[in-house]
């Protein structure tokens, strides 16, 4: 038997086959485009990505025919809190509202003196990236499209509805909608009710590891399966990374330095820290949760930053060299699209400060890696704030292949940092893994496993990790900047 992850995420489609010695036989990507017509907004046509998915798994069949075409499941990973309103077709009826999408601020604290008991419920405070604020501000602007939306699906399941007819949704990604009871791992009706919607509105829930779907038959013929492979329920993208990763025991953590940036910690049960704007999500196996902070433009920034000089990322940091021995003259806030964790503004705005005349485009850049890993920082606090601390975390995302970044990283965070080049595959290989599961019925201990092969460490150096702990200190209040920015 053969397996397929599927990573819908926002700069692209990624897919993966793997065999049962989960060996990773073929991979294929499809870039995606984002659209941003007004300031704060970010959508994407969800037809592209089922363009793009399609074209992928046929890239995967012609590179290995015989294994794509015994592939016996296939598990959906995906960007999260995106808005996908359907009509009474299936059609959508506008693009997707994205997770990185600002517009809906005045809507969360509507939805919050609405429902008083919202961070209960949810685990969360309510943020405008997430779903159910985008459909207050839907109403609101658009009531011609709210009263004609008959469903309500995140990126993923839009994918699956597509490609299975079935609308079913998962309780990762599920989480992050703030219209799941979190704890109860159900749709949470006075949450539904909070934004005028009900339980109509939802796609069925089961778990990341469950059945939940098969492809059509006729599209399985013309892709060229020996039948319709069986979809799992999958997981939100970072779920699915750190089932990718074997991140499923209570404790398990990694950093994902991607577009966004991500710390995760598994936990044993539901625990809210919805003051610190932590995420409490569910996993995406039955009976086990997480905790994550979120930074909104992690590798986006330095994405920013090369487009701003003209020059490729790669040049970029190959002006660096492997190693800063000292913190950059100039600090950065990665503001560009706002702040999650420990913010939750989007309004926030990013700013360089300390320039003078000796400051030249590397020490700037410099800057832009270190203000990530300092946003980063933020978020360790906010997850070990009256806990354990982290003992080490794994790195996964584009940004990690970067020694650079990451020996900074593990100075700032004064923590050892794991890269195994297994975990390159990402979110897509944690859906193969869910994927296998729902067909098979194993414990996830025996398929989630981690890593194996030799690690690159990072550990912190002394000296170093005590002068960024000293920059923290003035980035903290560059931070504070920023937040008056508008």
């Amino acid at each position: 038997m053969s397996f397929i992850g599927i990573d819908l995420g926002t700069s692209s489609v990624k897919a993966v086959l793997v065999d049962d010695r989960q060996s990773v036989l073929a991979t294929a990507a499809r870039e995606l485009v984002v659209s941003r017509p007004a300031p704060l907004w970010s959508e994407q046509t969800p037809s592209d990505w089922v363009a793009a998915t399609l074209d992928v798994l046929r890239s995967l069949r012609d590179a290995t025919p015989d294994a794509f075409r015994r592939c016996a499941g296939i598990g959906l990973s995906g960007q999260m809190h995106g808005a996908v309103l359907l009509g009474e077709r299936d059609e959508p009826l506008r693009p997707c509202i994205l997770w990185n999408d600002g517009r809906a601020e005045a809507e969360c604290a509507e939805i919050e003196a609405i429902e008083p008991e919202s961070r209960a419920i949810t685990g969360n405070i309510a943020m405008p990236g997430f779903t159910a604020p985008k459909l207050l501000w839907v109403r609101r602007h658009e009531p011609d499209i709210f009263r004609h939306t008959r469903k309500i699906l995140l990126p993923k399941a839009y994918l699956r509805l597509v490609l299975t007819g079935e609308a079913i949704e998962e309780m990762s990604d599920a989480s992050g909608t703030l219209w799941l009871d979190t704890d109860r791992r159900g749709w949470s009706d006075r949450m539904l009710a909070a934004t005028g919607l009900d339980r109509s509105h939802m796609p069925a829930l089961v778990e990341g590891s469950q059945p939940a779907g098969r492809m059509r038959a006729e599209l399985s013929r013309e892709l060229g399966f020996d039948g319709p492979p069986l979809f799992a329920g999958g997981a939100g993208d970072n779920a699915a990374g750190a089932i990718g990763l074997g991140a499923v025991a209570t404790g398990s953590s990694f950093l994902s330095l991607g577009t966004s940036g991500v710390f995760w910690r598994t936990t044993a049960g539901f625990e809210p820290r919805a003051g610190s704007a932590v995420h409490a999500f569910c996993h995406a196996l039955p009976d086990r949760w997480h905790q994550m902070s979120v930074h909104l433009s992690a590798a986006a920034s330095l994405s920013w930053w090369a487009s701003v000089c003209g020059h490729s990322e790669a040049a970029l940091l190959n002006e660096l060299g492997p190693q800063a021995e000292q913190p950059s003259p100039v600090l950065f806030t990665p503001y560009l699209s706002g702040e999650r964790t420990p913010h939750n503004d989007p309004q926030m705005r990013g700013i360089f400060a300390g320039l003078g005349h000796e400051v030249n485009r590397r020490t700037m850049t410099q800057a832009v890696l270190e203000g990530v890993a300092f946003a980063f920082k933020d978020g360790q606090e906010a997850l070990e704030a009256g806990t354990s601390p982290i003992e080490e975390a794994l790195a996964i995302g584009g940004g990690a292949r970067s020694d650079l970044w990451l020996s900074i990283l593990a100075d700032t965070l004064n923590l050892p940092l794991k890269r195994y080049r297994q975990a390159e595959a990402g979110a897509a290989f944690g859906a193969a893994r869910l994927a296998r599961l729902a067909c098979t019925g194993e414990q996830p201990e025996a398929v989630c496993t981690p890593p194996s092969g030799e690690a690159d460490t990072f550990m912190p150096h002394p000296a170093r990790a005590a002068a960024y702990a000293e920059r923290y200190a003035a980035w903290r209040r560059a931070a504070e900047v920023s937040r008056t920015l508008r």
